[in-house]
């Protein structure tokens, strides 16, 4: 098939809907270029939106770019097109982290387009979930959704759980030692103060959800310094089901791909009625990454931690317009 010229209002409303995908404190590290010429749809990593002290390898950037990727494959089915990828094309450019072309669709693009509607329902939520436990059928096809993009999603057992819970609350214990760590997340949480600004990236205090009564779920606390006002306390659930996204190799490549497997599970999770949060404390100390595998598992390195189960969804976090992360060049 050939490349199809794809008009600017449909670019535009494609990269709409890609940045409803979730990065790392909802820093949005994106950036995208459509060169006119050629057709091609350039995905950046911005570096001015990198965490220097908790993503220092920006092993979460590409996460974020690799799920923007797959959301953006999921508006091009929808519309009738086929994203054609080539991930990092330039080696003496490691911003570029992707090159996508579009094509008429084939019959390969009807199980990407059924996610379409989840992309603007899935929202982070960090309130507590029921004990109801998810039917082992719907981990399936979420581990399915997860080898699709060539990774695999651990469901893990009781101990295995307690393990990662236990490096949980160890990072935490490690982040609450670092006055560095602890300002770069300060940067990115917004308390609600009425003379705060307004923004469009970050936290929002709404979405900080209510703190633990008892610490038993795996659910980051942003407001360490108790800065927003009228949070209450709430017991979350004391069995919480969570899931380990990993690869086999451990480079941008692979981030990329975890990041794409990543949306995919997300996207189904929510079709599926479930409602998912993100854990990445244990990813950002590398002492700790490194215990969060199963040793008898093949999932070699671990990139992120879900929480599943069932409960509020959580409201949508601001997105920064299209205009700020996307242009046009010849």
């Amino acid at each position: 098939m050939t490349t199809i010229s794809v008009p600017r209002s449909v670019v535009t409303s494609l990269v709409e809907d890609a940045v409803t995908a979730p990065s790392m404190h909802n820093a949005q590290p994106w950036r995208f270029v459509h060169r006119e010429d050629s057709g091609t749809l350039e995905l950046r990593g911005d570096p001015a939106r990198e965490l220097p002290r908790e993503d220092p390898d920006h092993r979460a950037l590409h996460l974020g770019c690799g799920a923007a990727l797959f959301a953006l494959r999921v508006a091009a089915a929808e519309r009738g097109l086929r994203a054609v990828v080539e991930l990092l094309p330039d080696p003496a450019d490691p911003w570029r982290v992707a090159d996508v072309r579009f094509e008429e669709a084939g019959s390969g693009e009807d199980e990407l387009a059924v996610l379409h509607p989840a992309l603007r329902e899935r929202h982070t939520s960090r309130y507590p979930f029921t004990e109801e436990q998810v039917p082992p059928e719907i981990l399936d096809g979420l581990g399915a959704a997860a080898l699709l993009e060539g990774c695999k999603l651990v469901v893990p057992g009781a101990w295995h759980t307690e393990t990662v819970m236990g490096l949980i609350r160890t990072s935490e214990l490690f982040e609450a030692a670092d006055e560095s760590v602890r300002t770069e997340i300060a940067a990115w949480t917004r308390t609600g103060a009425s003379d705060e600004a307004l923004s469009d990236e970050g936290i929002p205090a709404y979405a900080l959800g209510p703190r633990q009564y008892d610490v038993t779920s795996p659910v980051r606390d942003f407001d360490t310094g108790r800065q927003v006002t009228g949070r209450t306390a709430e017991p979350f659930e004391k069995h919480p089901q969570i899931a380990l996204l990993g690869t086999a190799e451990d480079g941008p490549t692979d981030w990329l791909r975890a990041g794409q497997a990543l949306q995919h599970v997300l996207l189904q999770a929510t079709l599926d009625g479930l409602s998912t949060s993100l854990m990445s404390q244990p990813m950002e100390w590398p002492e700790l990454r490194t215990l969060t595998r199963d040793p008898s598992s093949t999932t070699g390195h671990v990139h992120i931690i879900l929480r599943l189960g069932y409960g509020p969804r959580g409201r949508a976090t601001p997105r920064r317009p299209v205009t700020e992360v996307l242009s046009f060049e010849g």
